[in-house]
């Protein structure tokens, strides 16, 4: 390191930075400052070059050209070790926590500090007590990390974080998997580690939080700085318009009429319970008709899951009846994923790595992944890969995915490119019902508009959809019957035009809705 430091110089230079990865130029000739003790937000579509920006400002990648300034010193961080003693921290928008470790030993992986471990538990475990007494971060240091909800996992990725002594913490995606109320519980520690000195780089697609938390908000497309500017220049639709490079429209268009036909699928009665003995299901019965989208609303961990799991095949209740297709299936032989697609059920998984993707296959496996058996994917005995791949480009271009690189790892996509790569699939085949779940997490603004235009579309093509979603505003511009679960239970169903934010949160409270 060279070269003065002082207070008045920004926490962090990017100066020129540039990074390719093959034919795709993730990243070209970007430059800005993020000061000192700032929120600074990093916006932009999916594909943008944001998260490669930051995994080289973290170290994990190394800048083809251009260099980085901590407090005015030009540094060379060679790799994530490096970045941690420079004072950068990294929280991932997928937590990197193991599930059989406890919260202390998670933060101690890595920097144990000796061969004998108690002396080392106990001195950490003072410190990480001080420090979450400092900074409000509160985690049950003694639990098994495959317990926490997913709030508290956010909370201690943040802890470990400043236990190691970072000054400069850049989180990717905070809320993406966050209930509306543990995030605004980060946004308060945000805000307190900001008091505390802390510079805080935020990427994220939700411009509400941006405008809400951030000081500064720097926008890229197509791996190039559009702008930067404090926030108080920007608003939510300029904010949209720099990100897409075009006017953005959300929300439920006016005069829209929805006029459902005959039922498609009907569930009864359905109840399951978790390995534990907690009930998941109980007693739930939901109706879809063609030519409808039906919402379903609630804070997450309610049964939402574990509803599309069963509706989709992929589990089996404990009681109750589904009806599909003309076809009746009770818990003694439960619909399966194979027969649901013969059904012309589709399915748009919640998590999109464990389930949507095998995120080892190149794109056009796993853009067939599930009907790899139709007959326009088989030459004879054998599977024609030539077909697939044909099948693939097709869907990449009608959906926008970029890179249109069939070849390309199925991880190596961001993940709002993977998850049009998931409704291309399962939209294309035509369903007489989709089920979907949060299907814009992680997604940037121009693919969300994207994506609901898609799910409209279907809608109009006579297919009913089930929409599980987190964000009531995706619900409420999506949705023309919402359900409100709450504790396993559908605890009040209203049509779009009865709905508010109000009511629906008191039906998720399982409060009187007035």
């Amino acid at each position: 390191m060279s070269g003065p430091a002082s207070d008045t110089l920004p926490a962090v230079r990017l100066q020129g930075i540039s990074k390719r990865f093959g034919a795709v130029q993730a990243n070209r000739e970007v430059s800005f400052d993020i000061a000192a003790g700032s929120v600074h937000g990093l916006v932009g579509e999916n594909g943008a070059g944001k998260s490669t920006l930051m995994a080289i400002l973290y170290g994990y990648y190394h800048a083809d050209s251009g260099h980085i300034e901590l407090g005015g010193r030009r540094v060379h961080i060679a790799n994530s070790q490096q970045a941690i003693q420079l004072g950068i921290g990294m929280v991932h928008q997928h937590f990197m926590l193991v599930d059989t470790l406890s919260c202390l030993e998670n933060i101690m992986l890595g920097a144990e500090g000796g061969f004998f471990l108690a002396p080392s538990k106990a001195k950490v475990r003072a410190r990480l007590e001080a420090l979450m007494a400092e900074t409000g971060l509160q985690v049950h240091l003694d639990a098994l990390v495959g317990d926490l909800p997913v709030g508290e996992l956010q909370r201690l990725e943040i802890l470990k974080a400043l236990y190691r002594g970072a000054r400069i913490l850049i989180l990717d995606e905070p809320t993406a998997v966050l209930t509306p109320q543990e995030t605004d519980q980060l946004f308060v520690t945000l805000r307190r580690l900001q008091q505390l000195g802390t510079t805080l780089i935020l990427i994220t697609h939700k411009l509400r939080e941006v405008m809400n938390l951030c000081s500064a908000v720097t926008v890229m497309r197509a791996g190039q700085v559009v702008e930067t500017r404090p926030i108080s220049g920007w608003s939510e639709a300029s904010l949209a318009e720099s990100m897409v490079g075009r006017k953005v429209t959300l929300g439920r268009p006016e005069g829209l009429e929805v006029h459902a036909g005959e039922v498609r699928l009907q569930a009864t009665g359905l109840s399951l319970r978790h390995a534990n003995g907690v009930a998941a299901l109980k007693d739930v019965g939901l109706t879809l008709k063609a030519g409808e989208i039906v919402g379903v609303a609630g804070v997450s961990g309610n049964g939402q899951s574990e509803l599309l799991e069963v509706l989709s095949g992929l589990r089996a209740p404990e009681g109750g009846r589904l009806e599909l297709g003309g076809t009746a299936f009770t818990p003694e032989a439960w619909l399966d994923t194979a027969r649901a697609r013969t059904l012309r059920l589709a399915h748009v998984p919640e998590d999109r790595h464990a389930v949507g993707l095998v995120m080892s296959f190149p794109a056009w496996e796993s853009a067939v992944l599930g009907y790899q058996d139709l007959p326009k994917y088989r030459r004879g005995a054998s599977m024609d890969h030539a077909a697939m791949r044909e099948a693939t480009r097709r869907m990449q271009e009608r959906f926008d995915v970029r890179p249109r690189d069939e070849n390309l790892g199925s991880s190596k996509f961001s993940g709002g490119n993977q998850q049009k790569l998931i409704l291309a699939r399962e939209i294309g085949e035509a369903p007489t019902v989709l089920l979907v779940g949060q299907p814009t997490r992680g997604v940037d603004i121009g693919a969300i508009e994207f994506i609901h235009g898609q799910l409209r579309a279907l809608r109009d093509a006579g297919c009913a959809v089930l929409l599980v979603s987190s964000e009531l505003d995706e619900i409420l511009a999506l949705a023309d019957r919402v359900v409100v679960m709450n504790c396993g239970r559908i605890t009040g169903e209203l049509a779009i035009d009865e709905c508010d934010e109000r009511r629906l949160g008191l039906l998720m409270a399982s409060q009187e809705a007035a």
